[in-house]
């Protein structure tokens, strides 16, 4: 996935301590008809398309079936916009992945800050790397002509002024099936191909999700030396949920996680098969393929790349890519693709919460995916190749899925979340604390310290004060512990006693569960001054929220296991304030408890 592609679609981000549990995009549905009118490219005029006869094909280079293969993106911060990347960079990063034994890197673009000094570094110090490189169009119609009639001629003149690196050229990136990227027609994207193809002598092609390729017009197939599929059965998981058996229940728990990623690799075949078969029956044996990108999160983020539990942590990646690299030896210069560009080589922040792919940390340490490769500490060049010791490598720490454990229903009429003076017979909240959302740039959206300026009648000597400190999507605060069992108090109510004055509008209060599936479930109700008795007069206001409330917003709640029982939050999206709205006043809490 190149950097343009996510999105920074701002949503609830719960803190580290318990990630959120929902994406914050949505993979749009394949269409259902790609349009096989051939027109004029945008920009300049237009660029007749034309067919590559099979006899003009151009062959992938032998090159690409004997190296080994990557994605790659020198970004190492939080902000690509205004991150300066150096050749120094590039050299430790190229050093690091010759040492690795890696051989043919996928550039997204054809940008003078990454590519093109990319491939400065490579010749200049004669490395042992060739380049797969990219075009990177935007899509969204002719609004964007000139930038992408500005990158097509850059890709032009790399690929010709490095024609003993660059193997081949991919124009487009994704642009065919999901709605982020999507360019408006395909044969403005073929025109763009046609360009590319008629200024150099490199095959070419364009990269795309299997879902476009299992069922591409000759539009596009027309116009390419061979197909870039790119496969991700980790992430249809989430957004394409019953594509294939990830949960492996049928398995018992000790070998539920390898045969979760042997199920993985299997679905990763499918997938390919489809688009192989599809190419055979339309005439189109001659086209060979290569996954141009494929992965597996090193670490659950739980955002925009879907929230992975059980699924995401660095043994379960080295299992996925070794059952790749498997797959690719078999058959490389058969019916199998000719070579896998692993997604990707190293972390990059900038992505937030779809980070994590790496092989590489972002501070260039080998993820168990290829210890093995190099021993710890040994030189590589500029750089020197560091194992990240900080997750076990070995199958038996993969993760894997793991059945609702419910415990026993709690019996006390009272359930404290928080308060300081106690109340003979209640249970009280185990374990945790309180936690902030975060901010997709770091940090939190509030600060919460007990105060003993003010305290809810009764139930002194202290409050939680919250200092709102907004991302631009809004703040929160939660409190998470040891999951409890609540199913006795679905004909109760949570109480809460909240102290403001002025606070603008609406406030949210907000419970999350476990569920059978283990996605979770949660329920925001939004309130303002006067429901359920909620004020902002500068005076306590006892809040009492029917449970009931909740499980009419969300249904899917289940009760038997509330992982968060409190939650205040301001999600803009939700109470209708502005996006980066900021000086919001105090807001104190206390005296925090569910009752039957």
């Amino acid at each position: 996935m190149h950097a343009s592609e996510v999105k920074a679609m701002k949503h609830t981000l719960l803190s580290d301590a318990l990630p959120a549990r929902t994406g914050r995009w949505m993979r749009a549905a394949l269409a259902a008809t790609l349009a096989a009118t051939l027109v004029a490219c945008g920009g300049g005029g237009s660029t007749p398309v034309t067919g590559v006869e099979v006899s003009k094909q151009r062959p992938l280079s032998a090159e690409f079936t004997t190296r080994k293969a990557v994605n790659y993106s020198p970004f190492r911060t939080f902000n690509r916009d205004t991150e300066v990347i150096t050749k120094a960079m590039i050299k430790q990063d190229m050093d690091l992945l010759v040492a690795g034994g890696f051989g043919l890197i996928r550039l997204f673009d054809s940008s003078d800050m990454v590519a093109r000094q990319t491939l400065e570094v490579i010749r200049d110090n004669s490395l042992d790397i060739k380049v797969y490189l990219g075009a990177y169009l935007q899509g969204y119609g002719n609004s964007k002509s000139t930038a992408n009639d500005a990158e097509a001629a850059r890709a032009i003149a790399l690929a010709n002024q490095f024609s003993a690196i660059v193997l081949a050229v991919s124009v487009g990136n994704e642009m065919l099936v999901f709605d982020f990227n999507k360019i408006d027609n395909p044969a403005t994207l073929a025109g763009y191909i046609t360009r590319v193809r008629n200024a150099i002598n490199q095959p070419v092609t364009t990269d795309d999700n299997y879902g476009f390729w299992k069922s591409a017009p000759h539009t596009i197939t027309d116009t390419v030396d061979f197909v870039a599929l790119h496969t991700y059965v980790e992430q249809d998981t989430v957004f394409a949920e019953g594509v294939w058996d990830w949960q492996q229940i049928a398995a018992a728990p000790a070998s539920r996680a390898t045969a979760m990623m042997d199920a993985a690799i299997a679905a990763t075949k499918v997938q390919y098969g489809a688009v192989r078969s599809y190419l055979d029956f339309a005439g189109l044996p001659h086209l060979p393929i290569v996954v141009g990108e494929t992965g597996w999160h090193a670490v659950n983020t739980g955002g925009g790349g879907g929230n992975l539990p059980f699924r995401a942590s660095p043994a379960n990646q080295k299992m996925f890519v070794d059952r790749l690299r498997a797959w690719e030896a078999l058959d490389r210069t058969g019916a199998g693709p000719r070579t896998v560009f692993v997604f990707e080589a190293f972390d990059e922040p900038w992505k937030l919460d779809d980070n994590f792919w790496g092989m590489f940390t972002v501070d260039r340490k080998a993820r168990c995916a290829i210890q093995a490769l190099r021993p710890d500490g040994t030189a590589a060049g500029s750089a020197t190749w560091v194992h990240d010791k900080s997750s076990p490598c070995d199958a038996a720490s993969a993760l894997s899925f793991q059945t609702l454990d419910v415990g026993t229903a709690v019996a006390a009429s009272r359930f404290t979340v928080f308060a300081d003076a106690a109340t003979a017979g209640e249970a009280v909240q185990a374990g945790g604390d309180w936690a902030a959302f975060g901010k997709q740039t770091g940090g939190v959206t509030a600060d919460r310290p007990l105060s003993s300026a003010s305290f809810a009648p009764g139930d002194g000597p202290q409050s939680l004060e919250i200092t709102p400190t907004p991302a631009d999507y809004g703040w929160g605060i939660l409190r998470f512990g040891t999951a409890s069992n609540l199913s006795a108090f679905a004909g109760g109510s949570l109480t809460a006693w909240i102290k403001t004055a002025g606070y603008p509008g609406k406030i949210e209060i907000g419970i999350s569960t476990d569920t059978e599936d283990r996605k979770g479930a949660e329920a925001f109700l939004q309130l303002a001054p006067g429901d359920f008795s909620y004020c902002n007069t500068g005076a306590w206001c006892k809040v009492t929220i029917p449970v009931a409330a909740f499980l009419a917003v969300n249904p899917r709640l289940d009760l038997r296991a509330v992982l968060l029982p409190f939650v205040i939050a301001d999600r803009y999206a939700f109470t209708g304030k502005p996006l980066n709205t900021t000086g919001l006043p105090r807001i104190a809490i206390d005296n925090i408890y569910w009752s039957k």
